[in-house]
């Protein structure tokens, strides 16, 4: 028998009052309860020109930031990747998306043209759209939560398993 939603969330901000407190429901209930459908987009306009969620990211990093380094930084990623995906994208369209800044008594810098904002601007819109088909299409579906035999469980990101296993000498160097 299904709980009805004033049950599970008795207070007037329609919220659990402690934590823990969907323990005991079975996991299609606290999926149903807390999750609905999004979609990962990823536009491909031509065989080597794309723009998905990391590039992305990494144009709205460069705008918060001023800076590919930074922007790289924020996201976990090496300036080099970042470099590459920029590059990659200011050479797939007409007009670049960023506009660098080699360093120098300024230091140098990142800074979006107006197509690059465009360009976000569009994405998230298109996002958006997909996402609230992706609900309009599948919102009577109630996923399990569990894998299928044989499926792989997901692992926390690689660095977080590297900086787990290391350990400190009694020198009080790191060793891998």
């Amino acid at each position: 028998m299904e709980q009805g939603a004033s049950a599970l969330y008795p207070n007037k901000y329609n919220a659990p009052q402690r934590p823990g407190m969907f323990t005991g429901l079975r996991t299609a209930a606290r999926l149903h309860l807390m999750s609905k459908p999004q979609a990962r987009v990823r536009v491909d306009f031509l065989e080597n020109c794309s723009i998905g969620p990391g590039k992305i990211a990494l144009l709205e990093g460069i705008e918060r930031t001023g800076s590919l380094s930074a922007a790289a930084r924020q996201l976990g990623m090496s300036y080099r990747r970042a470099w590459l995906l920029l590059h990659n994208t200011n050479q797939a369209f007409a007009e670049p998306v960023v506009e660098l800044a080699v360093g120098g008594k300024d230091g140098g810098g990142a800074r979006l043209t107006e197509f690059g904002r465009r360009l976000i601007a569009d994405f998230r819109s298109f996002e958006k759209a997909v996402d609230q088909l992706a609900v309009q299409h599948f919102a009577l579906l109630r996923p399990t939560g569990r894998a299928a035999p044989g499926q792989a469980v997901s692992l926390p990101p690689r660095r977080a398993l590297a900086s787990a296993t290391r350990t400190t000498s009694k020198s009080g160097s790191r060793s891998r």
